[in-house]
């Protein structure tokens, strides 16, 4: 959620703040700008505009942009004050001498606005963010000393923030800070690259700092400063090797990143197994789960928190736990979690999901557990991310750079991994080898899905029109729905509600009509019997159905409108097999009303705010 870059060097900062600003924009945003250092005339540029990137770029080539090798650019997703030109990033101090970007809220801004106000500050934002370069400079006229604003800046400000500042005062260096919300510094050759995660840096290094929480940097072109202020000491930390493939990073030949997404399914699962299924042994080996192993063996119980499609995906994990390790799951949102009162014990695990490892509700959720003992487990995607350095000990999901904001790939991958963190719990069962097996075998029958992809393009322009949808499914079918559901409403704006088919006689089933179709999960299952029932019940009040089911099935004809068939998995699996079909059925209505399907509105790749 918004986006941070910020340059110092030898090169022009503009064309690295832009580039780095349009590699953000999959995280959501609303409006953008730029503040550069005009080393020559002692003075500070700045240019922003409510709207996208391409849209500040083009005013920058229009005006008469200083040359600059240090400046900070930001993008803007409103929380406090409307999408407007005045509110965007970079905020400044009445003198325009300094110059902040910040992701995050300021909770105690009202506090401060009121403090700066008596002391005759003049605000023209909405934002809370403009006290911080007014507060530095109060700090500064009282202090003379720019490194000594900062940080008391920082220690009055309370709330989630990623800081970066640059001022006419330290032309020669920029100012960062962290609470709860991600920055990350790459460490080139006599230049820095600071910004909110690290795609924008991939391209000029692969070396990168990650700061901690409450840790400032003062950093110039020829090195970096780290001070945690809470401790008041310096911290010592070097570049660590980014991971990251720039190649994964382009579209290739597909439209959107959304699509593309979705078709790299098949290497998502083979990259989220490689090296840890062992069928010829008979095994499953998380390497990042080896250092807890012997803890892991007196759990008695698990605790999933997660936010949106990763929540579903606990869900999912949640049934294959149980059925398969015995042990109690209980899942929860991290959002709610962390303002529950509920006991713990030494014997729980607690374990984090999310796909940026960034995700500010689900690392409270991790802090709220810091003094019970609980061990603190994660699945993430992003290597080094914050909740990454939180767990005690977890599994990346290696399934590459996931851009479009709508997750596909990122949830296959959490699924397969809590498949294997089941198998690992439990040890060898009847269902051990099986599973296996069945996870060496899905890639192949996931690309069968996607052959179907012009089918179901089909199927989803005969429903682009509807206003609503409700997606129904039992058992492991019921997590599937839900985010078939949420899917849908990302991107095509359709109302869309996830049921598990059972509830539909307990008050769904009054919006059936003909206008109200459905969308059914019936693939093969022990309950497949009771959720043709559902479909009857469904068929009966005139309401359109759209079913997936497994080739062969000849009754699913009698009762859907139609059909995406898919091939047979088994029940712990095939969730995902009909994941995929319905992210491309709400792929592709939505590409038919033409909407960008790659950033919904109002939406968020990573959210670090609560």
């Amino acid at each position: 959620m918004c986006g941070i870059v910020g340059y110092i060097g030898k090169r022009p900062a503009v064309g690295i703040i832009i580039d780095g600003l349009k590699d953000l924009e999959y995280r959501g945003y609303d409006s953008a700008g730029i503040a550069l250092l005009d080393n020559k005339n002692q003075a500070g540029f700045v240019i922003k505009q409510a709207g996208r990137v391409e849209g500040l770029e083009k005013l920058i080539l229009d005006s008469q942009v200083p040359a600059s090798s240090v400046g900070v650019g930001h993008t803007r997703w409103a929380t406090h004050g409307l999408p407007t030109t005045i509110n965007a990033h970079p905020q400044f101090n009445t003198a325009k001498t300094i110059f902040v970007v910040h992701n995050g809220i300021i909770e105690n801004y009202l506090e401060l606005k009121s403090f700066l106000i008596t002391k005759k500050y003049k605000f023209i934002s909405q934002t809370d963010t403009e006290v911080v370069p007014q507060l530095i400079d109060y700090y500064y006229r009282k202090t003379k000393s720019l490194d000594r604003a900062f940080e008391e800046t920082i220690k009055s400000i309370k709330g989630a923030y990623a800081i970066v500042m640059a001022s006419t005062y330290q032309p020669d260096k920029l100012y960062v800070a962290k609470l709860s919300s991600p920055l990350v510094i790459g460490v080139g050759k006599n230049e820095y690259i600071i910004a909110s995660d690290p795609t924008p840096i991939m391209q000029y290094t692969k070396e990168v700092v990650y700061l901690e929480d409450f840790e400032i940097a003062v950093i110039d072109r020829h090195g970096y400063r780290i001070k945690h202020i809470e401790k008041d000491i310096n911290v010592e930390r070097k570049a660590e090797l980014l991971d990251l493939d720039v190649s994964k990073a382009s579209m290739g030949d597909f439209p959107t990143y959304m699509l593309k997404e979705i078709f790299e399914a098949p290497q998502t699962i083979m990259s989220a197994t490689l090296g840890r299924v062992r069928l010829e042994t008979n095994t499953v080996k998380l390497g990042g789960l080896e250092s807890v192993e012997g803890q892991l063996k007196f759990i008695d119980r698990i605790v999933i928190v997660a936010c949106g499609t990763s929540s579903y995906a606990g869900l999912l994990g949640e049934y294959l736990i149980e059925e398969i390790a015995g042990i109690p799951v209980e899942v929860q949102l991290s959002s709610e979690f962390k303002y529950r009162h509920e006991p713990f014990s030494r014997s729980t695990a607690l374990i984090a999901i999310s796909q940026s490892g960034e995700t500010a509700d689900t690392i409270a959720a991790l802090k709220k557990v810091d003094d019970y003992g609980v061990l603190k487990l994660g699945i993430v995607n992003v290597v080094g991310s914050t909740i990454a350095r939180m767990t005690d000990a977890g599994v990346y999901t290696h399934a590459g750079p996931e851009y479009a904001v709508a997750s596909t790939k990122a949830f296959i991958a959490q699924v397969v991994v809590l498949i294997q963190i089941a198998l690992m719990l439990a040890g060898p069962n009847k269902l051990y080898r099986p599973l296996l097996k069945e996870l060496i075998e899905l890639p192949n029958k996931v690309q069968l899905v996607l052959d179907q992809a012009p089918k179901i393009e089909q199927i989803a322009k005969k429903y682009v029109n509807y206003r609503d949808f409700i997606f129904i499914g039992r058992n492991y079918d019921y997590p599937a729905a839900l985010e078939g559901a949420l899917k849908l409403k990302e991107i095509s704006y359709i109302h869309a509600e996830g049921y598990a088919a059972g509830e539909m006689k307990h008050g769904p089933i009054a919006m059936i009509d003909k206008d109200f179709p459905t969308f059914a999960l019936a693939c093969n299952s022990p309950l497949i019997d009771k959720t043709y029932s559902n479909i009857e019940e469904i068929k009966a009040r005139g309401g359109p159905v759209v079913a997936i089911a497994n080739k062969g099935n000849t009754t699913i004809k009698k009762l859907a409108n139609d059909i995406i068939y898919v091939p047979k998995s088994l029940e712990q699996t095939q969730a995902i097999l009909e994941v995929i079909a319905m992210q491309l059925f709400a792929y592709y209505i939505a590409s038919q009303k033409g909407l960008n399907v790659d950033k919904p509105r109002n939406l968020a790749k990573s959210v670090t705010v609560e």
